[in-house]
């Protein structure tokens, strides 16, 4: 039973206090969802991992009680009477104290109309129910880290990160492969034992690396056929014009040089200063990894997502070639396993 004045059900008030008597400094959660067994099964895969989790059952208290708890995030059902998920989102993003607030859609039918439209509205992720453990709490920690870093951004950076918000919403249905990206630096990082500088300039680069964009017409950016030889050049210098943007960053240096070199291949072959081999910076070599790997396994409008095994024999494919970097794509791959079987329990299929 939903107390009205709280907008906290009693069950999640019973759960949150216990919780709260061992940690007070964990991300805290909202669960707005007008079904008792979505809401619960969602509470249970969080609190496992020790989130704090609230929960509202109705819509008509979800914006005065987010107002009130200030969470990390929310989970939104997306079908819900009188206010659905939509049009609550949007409430939220126009609002200035909770438009930081990263809103994960849940619903029932993955379609593309949905996700065109919560894009539209702000919302910053999609979740199928029934809900997937591993995705579930990979995309909420990945949003939450996102948030914070937000928090910790100063003016400049945030007026770049904003930029680039809008830059990956007008080239990309998902609206969130950023997150993905910046989730999956995260982990490669920790798997490789990279400092937590270069990791931390591997999770900037996955939010600005296509700034560089916002200056290529819609007519070359989001061409369905095959590209002129100007238009393509064109492209190119995407990586130019985010290098130049992003250059006021004072305190992340480190991010121009995979902005700029995530396109070089191993080769030679690539752009836009033709550099082979160890003459590419490490961390362009490993962010073009990430992004190729992202790019993949995502659903686009031209085609379907291929599967971490499929994913990995095309990069092994291309390594063949002399694109990739062959050490690079070996650690990953090992990386990729290790993913797989914590997910399914069953290791991914090695390309040789």
């Amino acid at each position: 039973m939903m107390n009205q004045a709280s907008g906290l059900s009693q069950s999640a008030q019973a759960r949150s206090s216990v919780m709260n008597y061992f940690d007070y400094t964990r991300a805290k959660i909202l669960i707005v969802d007008d079904h008792p067994l979505s809401r619960m099964t969602a509470a249970d895969l969080l609190l496992l991992n020790n989130y704090e989790v609230l929960e509202a059952d109705s819509s008509l208290f979800a914006i005065d009680y987010i107002l009130e708890q200030k969470p990390d995030l929310v989970l939104l059902d997306l079908m819900m009477p009188r206010l659905d998920g939509f049009e609550i989102c949007k409430l939220l993003k126009q609002d200035e104290r909770t438009c930081h607030i990263p809103v994960i859609f849940m619903t029932v039918a993955d379609e593309r109309e949905y996700r065109r439209k919560g894009i539209e509205v702000g919302g910053d992720d999609f979740l199928i129910k029934p809900l997937d453990r591993f995705e579930l709490l990979t995309r909420v920690k990945s949003l939450i880290n996102q948030k914070r870093l937000n928090e910790g951004l100063d003016q400049t950076e945030q007026v770049l990160f904003s930029i680039a918000k809008a830059v990956e919403s007008r080239s990309s249905e998902s609206g969130s492969s950023c997150a993905r990206i910046s989730a999956l630096a995260q982990r490669f990082g920790e798997y490789l034992q990279f400092s937590q500088e270069a990791i931390d300039n591997l999770v900037f680069a996955a939010h600005l690396h296509d700034i560089g964009t916002v200056a290529i017409p819609d007519a070359v950016l989001l061409k369905k056929g095959e590209l002129t030889p100007e238009e393509r050049e064109l492209i190119h210098q995407h990586v130019l014009i985010g290098e130049k943007i992003c250059q006021p960053l004072r305190n992340r240096r480190g991010v121009l040089p995979i902005i700029r070199h995530h396109h070089e291949r191993w080769d030679g072959s690539g752009y836009p200063d033709s550099l082979a081999g160890n003459e590419i910076p490490q961390l362009a070599q490993i962010f073009q990894i990430l992004d190729i790997y992202d790019a993949l396994t995502s659903e686009r409008p031209h085609k379907k997502a291929y599967t971490p095994a499929q994913a990995l024999e095309i990069i092994t494919e291309e390594t063949a070639k002399g694109w990739r970097n062959p050490y690079i794509v070996e650690e990953f791959t090992a990386f990729i396993s290790q993913i797989q079987q914590e997910k399914t329990g069953c290791s991914v299929y090695l390309p040789q």
